[in-house]
Order: C-alpha cells, then structure tokens, then sequence
C-alpha cells in the first residue's frame, strides 16, 4: 500500500480534468473493454474530484475518456502496466516493437503460417512476461480475450480478424499520451490501490464480472468481498467510488444477482455493453443476437 500511497505526493495541483477532445478508437483490443461506453460511463462522475484512481486498468479506455489531471492507474498484471508506461515513456519503441511482430503475421500467405507466427510469440511471452509480446497479443488474440491455463501461461487461440497497422497504433498512441500525462501507472493488488484512495479522491473499479468464465486473467484470484470491504472503507474516509459490474445477460433474460450490501451504493444505472464477445469466444462465432448484456454501474454517492 505504501507503494501506492507514495504517489499522491507527487500531486500538489488541483485535479479534476483536461480539456480533451472526444477520444476515437481503442489502444488495447482487451475483453470487456469500455471504449465504447466511456464517455457514458464518465457522464456519471462528478467534476470535483481530487486525484482520479482506477485499480483495474484493463485497456484504460476510461482513463483516457476522463483525461485526468492527476491519477493512479493499476493493476496486477505487470506488462499491461508495462504498455501503459510505455505510451507516456517511449511510445516510438513501443510502435516499433509491435510492427515487428505484426508486419510479418499480416504478410503470412496462409493461416497455418500466421498461427505459427501467433504462437511463437505467445511461447516467449508465457516464457518471459512483457509488454511488447502482450501488446501483440491482445490486438490478435480471439476477440481479445487473455486467458490462461491453471498453470499461468496464456493459451487463447490466434483470432481470425486482421490486427490495426503499426501506423494506426502510432496514432492513437499519440491522442493517448496527453490524456494519461499526469498519470502514474502502478503495478498493484486493488485493494492496496483502493486504500491509499483519499479524501475528495474518485476511483472507478471495472474488476473481472462474478459471472464470467474463471480462466480469464484477473479472474482467478479476483474476490468480490474482498473488493466491497475497500469500497466501505473508502466511502468512510470520504472517497467517492463507482463501481461497473455484472447486470444482466442474455437480452435481459439472466438477472446476474450478486448480493451487495445494503446503503453502500447509493446511486445506479444500466449500462448497454453490447453483445458479449466472451460468449462469442465460447460459441465459436457463432449469432449472438440473443446475448446481449447490460452492465450495472453503481456509485457511492446519490446520481
């Protein structure tokens, strides 16, 4: 925790927002990534807030939607801080290490060769974790979706769409690196990041969904209790956190009932997220007009 609470002394300006420009298109191609709900999303925090904190940093679609002044971003997964890191510190090293695993995946003449190209880097990731090879990764992977066996390695198939050229990445690299410039990315548990959260501060917790499947990353160890006492303790000490989490499925017929405490959220809404690629994952690309999903975004402050 000490980690975390080490950088709010970096922050002594007021935060709040930038005056940032609608943001287009996603850096990550990431399961359950918000791009497309963002600014909805965003819509709901307040504008007064202290330092912005997001302990399940993902793609960091809503870091950058929001732009804020000051934050700490975080998660457990090391090389997705690591890519974060390296949009602010070297986003030319970053561009070029990730056209040099594209470039030859996108020229492959035949499938198998691709998949023999996928594989390869996914072998060395799983060997040494790092940002390059999981940057690669999630932009080819199967709907982006990081999964991983009991043991720890990383075994999602390659996907069958055709990854963003090295020059698209490079540009949105580039709307991504002001809007996270006052950002410090911070390899953490979220409980740690939720309570080094202070008075005045907002954080917004997008963590793996209870009804999801239970190799995904984040999923394994991920504990709902664990992360509703953080909130509780948060909102004593006059942090204002919001919450996405599981809503309903398949076009509204499953209710996702998940037992919250009473008076701990005091405002809520439903979110749209469209159709769940996780179930198109499962189904093998299968229709799935019947499986869209609606996320609950939940606030401990009345909306």
């Amino acid at each position: 925790m000490s980690r975390v609470r080490d950088q709010l002394d970096l922050f002594a300006e007021a935060g709040g927002r930038l005056d940032a420009a609608p943001l287009a298109g996603q850096l990550l191609k990431w399961i359950g990534n918000k791009q497309r709900m963002a600014r909805e999303i965003v819509s709901a925090f307040p504008p007064d807030f202290r330092v912005y904190h997001e302990p399940f940093i993902g793609s960091g679609a809503v870091l950058a939607e929001l732009a804020p002044r000051r934050a700490v971003a975080s998660d457990v997964l090391a090389p997705l801080i690591g890519i974060h890191r390296e949009v602010q510190r070297d986003p030319e090293r970053l561009c070029a290490a990730y056209a040099e695993r594209r470039d030859p995946f996108v020229a492959a003449e035949d499938a198998a060769t691709r998949d023999g190209l996928y594989r390869a880097v996914r072998e060395r990731y799983n060997a040494a974790p790092n940002a390059d090879d999981l940057l690669f990764l999630a932009r080819s992977c199967y709907g982006g979706v990081i999964r991983f066996t009991l043991a720890g390695d990383m075994n999602t198939p390659c996907g069958p769409h055709r990854p963003i050229a090295a020059d698209t990445l490079r540009r949105r690299v580039d709307a991504w690196r002001p809007r996270v410039a006052g950002t410090e990315f911070v390899v953490a548990d979220f409980e740690a990041a939720l309570d080094a959260a202070e008075r005045g501060d907002l954080v917004y917790c997008d963590p793996p969904y209870s009804d999801s499947e239970g190799t995904l990353y984040g999923a394994q160890t991920f504990s709902l209790d664990r992360l509703i006492g953080a909130i509780d303790r948060a909102k004593t000490r006059g942090v204002r956190v919001a919450l996405s989490i599981d809503g309903t499925k398949r076009s509204g017929r499953k209710v996702i009932e998940l037992g919250l405490p009473d008076g701990l959220f005091e405002g809520r809404s439903m979110v749209r997220v469209g159709r769940s690629m996780l179930r198109r994952f499962q189904m093998e690309g299968q229709s799935l007009e019947d499986e869209v999903v609606h996320d609950r975004l939940l606030l401990t402050w009345p909306a």
